[in-house]
């Protein structure tokens, strides 16, 4: 009985895992509405990249770097993205008071209530969107609209099952209450 019992959870972790691997977050689509303001997580490529041209191409009006090094200026921003940074840098703002997921929910959520914002675009890895969003969701609730914005990736197998083991344990832990 108890092989069974292990064996219909292992069944339905791994259908759950199969799931989670082939429906990772999408780009927002071209025509979707301008935010009051972008919020970027740090950690993957082309993501700080994408967040900047969103911004540069009118989407929004500012944007938030949430996760960044502490060490991090804007001139060492502006230096890593060259001429993409142009004409934006002084609508960047750099977040350095998170560590993870959660916590970039957490800063996000004070920097935009204390910029009165009502309405966010959320960009971080395609893999990482579904934990990002529930994160997101949970702090900030139905107070903010919010759009999701994938960055395209191609994720090892490694990445995707060390993510969806991550956004299911945050699941039970909540649902624990931990």
């Amino acid at each position: 009985m108890i092989a069974r019992a292990f064996s219909l959870l292992l069944l339905i972790y791994a259908i759950g895992f199969m799931a989670f691997a082939f429906t990772l977050g999408k780009p927002a689509k071209a025509d979707a509405r301008t935010t009051d303001a972008v919020v970027v997580l740090t950690g993957g490529s082309g993501r700080l990249e994408h967040a900047v041209d969103v911004l540069r191409d009118g989407k929004a009006e500012r944007l938030l770097v949430a996760g960044a090094d502490p060490s991090v200026t804007k001139a060492d921003i502006a230096r890593r993205l060259g001429s993409r940074a142009r004409n934006v840098r002084s609508a960047i703002d750099l977040g350095s008071e998170s560590v993870d997921t959660r916590s970039n929910a957490e800063e996000a959520a004070r920097w935009l209530q204390k910029n009165r914002y009502d309405s966010l675009r959320l960009i971080t890895s395609d893999w990482h969107m579904r934990r990002a969003r529930y994160e997101f969701r949970r702090v900030l609730g139905q107070d903010f609209d919010m759009i999701t914005d994938a960055v395209r990736s191609e994720p090892s197998f490694l990445t995707l099952f060390g993510e969806y083991n991550k956004f299911v344990l945050r699941r039970v832990a909540v649902w624990a209450d931990i």
